[in-house]
């Protein structure tokens, strides 16, 4: 492939990178004089690390092996954590790292997406909501109130979050997953 077919979220490998490579955004510039160029911000789906290259009009570029599958949550197994293919019962073990933070979202039975590279995970996209139940928390004070007020909240997985006061232990709670918020209450 060449420069004509850079896109937003095009998977490809940089010369003197083992890891691939996602364009995050990209302009194409064409300058009164001289050759046009496409200025792209990439990102590395192995570390996270963001960098910007110039690729000159008709330079080739080198695809990236990279795969996305949804794999279903099973468990966890020391700080890694194990996923499985619904549809062929393959089982994939995750390295905790590449999972990082998110890891306090993950429910048994929760379908997330994986990305492989070479057939080896590289990273774990997860859903941008999820319902979890609320294990602990403080009663709301009577009298207390004051518009927003929040308390915090134990979740099933161990993740604590900001509730209104209304909301009671064992209760359902959607969480918006990338700001760690809550959303509604879930009748279940």
């Amino acid at each position: 492939m060449d420069t004509s077919d850079i896109r937003k979220g095009l998977k490809m490998m940089l010369d003197g990178s083992k890891d691939p490579f996602s364009v995050i955004e990209f302009q194409f510039v064409k300058p009164g004089k001289g050759q046009a160029f496409t200025r792209v911000k990439l990102k590395n789906m192995a570390n996270g690390n963001v960098l910007e290259r110039t690729f000159k009009s008709g330079e080739k570029l080198e695809p990236a092996n990279v795969e996305t599958r949804t794999f279903q949550y099973i468990y966890p197994e020391g700080s890694d954590f194990v996923f499985m293919d619904q549809n062929t019962g393959e089982q994939i073990t995750v390295p905790g790292d590449k999972v990082g933070d998110d890891a306090k979202w993950l429910s048994d039975g929760m379908n997330v997406d994986v990305t492989l590279f070479n057939e080896q995970p590289i990273g774990v996209d997860i859903p941008p909501s999820v319902v979890l139940q609320i294990t602990t928390c403080e009663p709301g004070v009577k009298g207390d109130t004051a518009s927003g007020a929040t308390k915090p909240a134990t979740l099933s997985t161990g993740a604590v979050i900001n509730v209104p006061l209304f909301v009671k232990e064992g209760e359902w709670v959607k969480v918006d997953t990338t700001e760690g918020k809550y959303l509604e209450r879930v009748n279940r």
